[in-house]
């Protein structure tokens, strides 16, 4: 670069000269992603090498269970619902800079105020109900998201550790309600608010477990994506996160914007916290959710914030999970070894990102 400006390049030249080095350069986004696939496919063939099974038969059971068929295309695509919402709440704060991991409690939280409102509305239309359902998650999800985000701003709370912390009292919460004042009185024992209506459930399609909501989240990705790279809040956001000191003389405030998006990341949480209580079981109980914040939160992570890499990284999660019955058919595999593989997937890209930062510092 010095060379270039010594014989008195232009600007221009400079800048493409600059942007073709980054895009050749050992730490480019395609060098750390195949460093990445590489790194999870080795330890992944360790580990089920380890457990005595056929890495290449273990591969083909995992596709089977995740993209191999019809049944399981949707079983997948039904996982990726909440992962997809909860990715978001996650990627929104972290375009501030923010880390944050409480999207699994901002999920709970939503279905919670969200069931209060189908209780309290009971059986009316679905043009009137499936709005308000939605709206009371939402609300509920933000509520519990800018709690973080208050005690992030206004008391310099770590958001990392106030989010994980937070994410135990909603669960809580639940079973207090369902074993108490909302349990189902016709339910023989079994601890789950009675049934919702019919116009609290969202549509399903081709005759599965495909449905409505997993559109939303589609729309809803998009519209978030236009906001953060077109819009003057998305600038503002990308401002504080680089440049604090420029964005304050610039009158911008780094704590407003912290309750902000974090209001708004936990209200994308609690939508998907009430779609999940329609879809699936049409009942709030216990259990709701459980892991599609941590699994959004890893999507998020593999995504670098990039909101048009969130969608292709939210399936390749959410078909691990979804393969996790058939290596337990097939290669009799506790289902839980795909939490494992996520761990893994986890791993690779730390160390995959370290080595080409390293590559960076050297050259």
């Amino acid at each position: 670069m010095k060379s270039v400006l010594a014989l008195g390049a232009a600007p221009s030249a400079v800048g493409e000269l600059g942007a073709w080095r980054r895009l050749t350069a050992p730490n480019s986004a395609l060098m750390t992603l195949l460093k990445t696939i590489l790194l999870f496919g080795a330890a992944s063939a360790l580990l089920f090498a380890c457990l005595k099974r056929s890495p290449w038969l273990a591969f083909q059971t995992l596709w089977q269970g995740s993209f191999g068929s019809g049944f399981a295309l949707s079983e997948t695509l039904v996982k990726a619902g909440p992962v997809l919402f909860c990715a978001l709440a996650t990627s929104l704060p972290a375009r501030l800079g923010l880390v944050s991991v409480g999207a699994e409690g901002q999920l709970v939280a939503g279905s919670i105020t969200g069931t209060a409102a189908v209780l309290a509305l009971g059986d009316v239309r679905k043009v009137v109900l499936l709005p308000v359902m939605l709206l009371a998650g939402a609300l509920g999800g933000a509520a519990y998201g800018a709690l973080a985000g208050a005690l992030r701003a206004r008391l310099r709370v770590n958001e990392t550790i106030g989010t994980l912390l937070l994410n135990y009292l909603p669960p809580l919460l639940v079973v207090y309600l369902v074993y108490g004042p909302w349990k189902d009185p016709n339910s023989l024992g079994w601890p789950a608010t009675i049934s919702f209506p019919d116009g609290a459930r969202f549509a399903s399609y081709f005759g599965t477990r495909v449905h409505a909501g997993i559109a939303l989240g589609v729309v809803v990705t998009l519209t978030a994506h236009v906001l953060l790279v077109r819009t003057r809040w998305g600038s503002e956001l990308a401002l504080l996160r680089e440049g604090p000191l420029l964005a304050r003389r610039a009158g911008l405030s780094f704590e407003r914007a912290v309750l902000w998006v974090m209001a708004l990341g936990g209200a994308i949480a609690g939508v998907a916290g009430m779609i999940e209580t329609s879809v699936l079981e049409s009942r709030l109980q216990a259990g709701i959710g459980t892991g599609a914040g941590y699994a959004g939160f890893l999507v998020a992570f593999l995504a670098r914030r990039d909101l048009r890499l969130v969608l292709p990284v939210t399936l390749v999660v959410a078909g691990l999970g979804a393969a996790g019955d058939n290596l337990q058919l097939n290669l009799e595999l506790p289902s839980s070894i795909t939490h494992v593989l996520e761990g893994l997937l986890f791993a690779a890209t730390l160390v995959a990102r370290g080595s080409t930062t390293k590559q960076e510092e050297a050259s």
